[in-house]
Parts: C-alpha cells; structure tokens; sequence
C-alpha cells in the first residue's frame, strides 16, 4: 500500500485522490503513473481488505478504482458494495476482463462506469473526469 495523500480539505487546490485497487503489480503500477502524471493523488492497495483499511483510516478519497477479480474475502463487487454502503460520497470504477462482469458492475456502480479490460489510461482518466465533474 503507498499512501502518503495531503488531508486538506481545500478541494479547490488540493490535487483529487484516486485509490487504484489491483492485485496484478504491474498493472497497479503503471495505472498508478499515469494518473499522477494526470495530477491526481494516487493511492495503491493489492486488494479490497487493504482498499477498505485505509478508506476506514480516514484518508480522503474522491474515487476507487478497482479490478473485479481479486483474490481475499471481497472481490472488486464486494467492495464497490461497501464503499456504497460505508462511503457513499465516494465514486466507484470497476475494471474487468470477463464480459459477464459488465452487467453487474452496472447495476452495482449505477453512477460510475465500467471499464472492460484491456482500456486505455486515457479513458481511465476521461472517466475519473467526468465523474469528478459531477
């Protein structure tokens, strides 16, 4: 987990918090990059356990970004329901390379997107964009 994000609660100078969740290293990494070359704050968790302990510590997040498939107790729907529930200021993205997954997804994240896998950084970023704008 990599968190160092400023606590302000100045939204309009404070860069926006993005928590990238996603097992696969490689990918986490570099989704990770792109978005604070984009400016965004960027926070990484591996998993959803370690995704909820630090929305739970208190750090301020604008949106999850989450792969569906992840191993441990909750998967990426699992904690898309718990942000919903627990943090629901919160804006949620799900990502996923299994095309039955879009459907769920939808119902569960019905104000934030789906992104089927593979995507673009570009439009990763497009649809933290509008999101953010809402």
């Amino acid at each position: 987990m990599n968190a160092a994000p400023t606590l302000s609660d100045d939204s309009s100078t404070a860069p926006r918090t993005v928590l990238v969740v996603e097992d696969e290293v490689l990918i986490r990494l570099a989704v990770s990059d792109y978005l604070r070359e984009c400016g965004y704050q960027v926070i990484e968790a591996s998993n959803a356990e370690e995704a909820i302990r630090v929305l739970e510590a208190g750090i301020k997040v604008d949106v999850v970004f989450s792969d569906v498939n992840m191993p441990g107790s909750l998967d990426g729907f699992g904690l898309a329901q718990w942000v919903r529930r627990e943090r629901s200021a919160i804006k949620v993205i799900l990502a996923s390379g299994a095309a039955r997954s879009a459907k769920a997804a939808g119902d569960l994240c019905h104000q934030g997107p789906f992104l089927k896998k593979p995507y673009a950084h570009e439009d990763l970023e497009r649809e933290i964009r509008a999101l953010l704008a809402q």
